[in-house]
């Protein structure tokens, strides 16, 4: 689970300004944070298609995010690929 501690060290990672919370590039690291939580989840626990269904969805709306983000802003998407990929 994401606490509010791990939500705001991610949240500092990839905002644009001191009071940005909710510019595409925060949603996509909150999102890659709690898809990598519940990918580990996932890996002990086989059998648990509601989790499976619900990481789906959160794959596909950062991909969705991501999308929006290539075609608006180029710079933005080049940064955040390069540290989703580390």
């Amino acid at each position: 689970m994401l606490t509010t501690k791990k939500k705001q060290k991610v949240i500092k990672g990839f905002q644009k300004h001191e009071t940005d919370t909710g510019s595409a590039p925060v949603q996509v690291g909150i999102l890659s944070t709690r898809i990598d939580e519940l990918a580990g989840h996932l890996k002990k626990h086989k059998k648990d298609n509601g989790s499976r269904r619900g990481l789906i969805k959160m794959v596909a709306e950062r991909r969705k995010i991501m999308k929006n983000l290539e075609k608006s802003d180029k710079k933005s998407f080049d940064k955040i690929s390069k540290i989703l990929k580390s």
